[in-house]
């Protein structure tokens, strides 16, 4: 189990852009991603702006919970609480497929102790899905960029860059480096939109 704060930035490049940066700078990981989000039929968690999802990768898996922080850091970027707990691959496969029947998923854990505390009453159910190509880049000034490539259930895609950092003034200036030499602007409509809301948007 961790917890822990995320202060990121969340950018929506068009494929141009996207491509240009994945060209620029040395890639240190690639890998896929399958990302599956759930709520209350009544969407309990996203009417408190909380996130929950199971991320299965090859090799692993994890289900999170995305809390609203209430004592922020910073107001310029994406800004919450990360409570997470690894799964065996095995494990998030089963969850998912009982979740996939209609049925409700049964949570443990970290992610399951606070569900319990705060929404007892509730049954939480598979929402949407999406999956991620994802390229962890090494950017200017050594800080990591995460470059993604996401497909939706109605088929939509996007590209998008995310810059999590501890320190929001090294985000802001490694987003203004980029800015200026790859000539995106951060725009409110292709700014620190979430993933989980965008597969809301796509489902079938």
């Amino acid at each position: 189990m961790s917890k822990n704060r995320e202060i990121e930035s969340k950018t929506i490049l068009n494929k141009n852009v996207f491509d240009e940066l994945v060209n620029a700078f040395l890639v240190k990981e690639d890998f896929i991603q399958k990302n599956y989000y759930f709520d209350s039929p009544n969407q309990v968690l996203k009417n408190n702006r909380i996130a929950g999802r199971i991320r299965i990768f090859s090799d692993k898996a994890e289900q999170t919970l995305k809390v609203p922080e209430k004592n922020p850091l910073q107001v310029k970027f994406h800004e919450v609480i990360e409570i997470n707990d690894k799964l065996e691959v095995r494990d998030a496969d089963s969850l998912v497929k009982q979740a996939e029947a209609g049925q409700a998923i049964q949570f443990t854990g970290s992610v399951g102790a606070y569900l319990s505390k705060h929404f007892a009453d509730q049954i939480f159910l598979l929402q949407t899905w999406s999956k991620t190509h994802r390229r962890l880049l090494i950017g200017p000034q050594n800080c990591e960029l995460t470059l993604d490539e996401t497909t939706y259930p109605d088929g939509y895609s996007d590209y998008e860059l995310e810059i999590e950092n501890s320190d929001p003034a090294l985000i802001k200036k490694v987003l203004i480096q980029l800015d200026k030499e790859y000539h995106f602007k951060q725009a409110a409509d292709r700014t620190n939109q979430s993933k989980i809301g965008r597969a809301f948007a796509h489902r079938n």
